[in-house]
């Protein structure tokens, strides 16, 4: 007898157990459609709002030229340039076009492309931003495009790509399985990065680059001789 009724108390926990297990699953299901669709109508709005980041993949001198055009069109603008050129030849890009700097923002922790993400959610988060203008390369599509839809979709961001021709060799090169584990490392991120908010401790304002102290280093720019800045 005694067997018995621990053979149905067994059943019965299991029964319980599915039970929750099936509740459990529905909800997060309701969550994640629920979610999906109120995203969707952040993202709808966001698409309609003018741009209020211009955001730098590095890689390219190229790349903070057209962000240097940009911004002397559009002051207003903010300018986040992730890991690219050297201060000082990021200052000099600005000065050259005579762009204004008090907007502009320069990130040097990122290592990969998606890192450049990694590291900058959580400021762009910060800062609010709804409509980014992407810039980087024809040669570092589609890759780049669809990490910064995932990504900063994720967060209501919509993106508009934008990408500048490069001169000479491209300073990355595309493959089918960088995509396909950078795409599949962005999915799990967009989730993770709800709640995880990484930190970047070298953000530096581009009015603090002193080019007094950089040139005690010798820097040197990207050889551009177009865009004479040495």
């Amino acid at each position: 007898m005694i067997w018995r009724n621990g053979i149905r108390f067994h059943h019965h926990l299991q029964r319980n157990w599915r039970r929750l297990l099936c509740l459990g699953l529905l909800g997060l299901a309701i969550f994640l459609v629920g979610w999906l669709l109120l995203n969707t109508l952040r993202l709808q709005t966001a698409a309609s709002a003018p741009v209020d980041t211009v955001f730098v993949l590095g890689g390219s001198i190229r790349r903070e030229v057209y962000a240097a055009e940009f911004a002397k069109e559009h002051p207003q603008t903010r300018v986040l340039i992730s890991q690219g050129s050297e201060p000082p030849c990021i200052l000099l890009v600005f000065q050259k076009f005579k762009a204004p700097i008090r907007q502009v923002w320069l990130e040097e922790c990122a290592e990969s492309t998606f890192d450049n993400f990694y590291f900058n959610i959580p400021l762009l988060r910060q800062w609010n931003v709804r409509n980014v203008k992407l810039i980087t390369s024809p040669t570092h599509l589609p890759r780049a495009e669809w990490m910064a839809q995932i990504l900063l979709g994720a967060q209501g961001i919509w993106v508009e790509v934008t990408p500048v021709e490069e001169l000479g060799i491209p300073g990355n090169q595309e493959s089918w399985l960088k995509t396909g584990l950078d795409v599949t490392r962005s999915l799990i991120w967009a989730v993770l990065s709800q709640v995880i908010q990484p930190h970047c401790s070298q953000l530096t304002p581009l009015t603090d680059v002193d080019l007094a102290v950089w040139q005690k280093l010798d820097f040197k720019c990207e050889n551009q001789w177009w865009l004479r800045l040495e």
